[in-house]
């Protein structure tokens, strides 16, 4: 019998892979876990952390991305394909955000458009997810086998974000 998943649930569970030609599972656990889990994530009511199962919980419209991050030597050149195909106005340099050119979201996240803060940053992009508690959300990321690239940290005026790194993929969290 074939567990019957759709990619909403695999994308819950962090463990999808989205390919143009369709989803693929990785590192799924045997059947009954991996149901176990979708089912646990599909009965949990709002955005938080679940310090019993040590893992962030979805809100019901699934996870929020706060701030989308995209690090290029090409901003002026991101900015405009981005303003001309979305319709978004990117603001002047913002210093609060690494001199990100930002634009604010319809479902009120932002986008940030910025160079490299350093010589051995290379391009990225780089959501940054919206949590309960951040420094839970962390410890549990560093807990599962992440690096902590950036510990939680407030931004002004705006909340707190951090950074981890698992298996090479940058992923920010966020709370306001």
């Amino acid at each position: 019998m074939v567990t019957k998943l759709n990619r909403r649930k695999m994308l819950r569970a962090g463990v999808a892979l989205a390919l143009p030609s369709g989803i693929v599972a990785l590192g799924a656990e045997n059947k009954f876990e991996t149901e176990k889990r979708f089912t646990a994530l599909d009965e949990s009511p709002s955005l938080g952390f679940d310090r019993e199962k040590n893992r962030v919980i979805p809100s019901e419209d699934g996870i929020k991305i706060q701030y989308l991050e995209i690090v290029t030597p090409e901003i002026d050149a991101l900015c405009q394909q981005y303003s001309e195909i979305y319709g978004v106005e990117f603001s002047k340099p913002n210093a609060s955000f690494g001199n990100a050119r930002t634009a604010k979201l319809e479902s009120g996240g932002m986008i940030g458009i910025r160079k490299p803060l350093r010589d051995s940053e290379t391009p990225v992009v780089r959501p940054y997810l919206l949590v309960e508690d951040i420094k839970s959300a962390v410890a549990a990321a560093a807990e599962a086998g992440g690096k902590i690239a950036m510990p939680p940290m407030e931004i002004p005026e705006q909340g707190m974000f951090a950074i981890v790194i698992h298996g090479g993929i940058e992923c920010g969290f966020w709370q306001n």
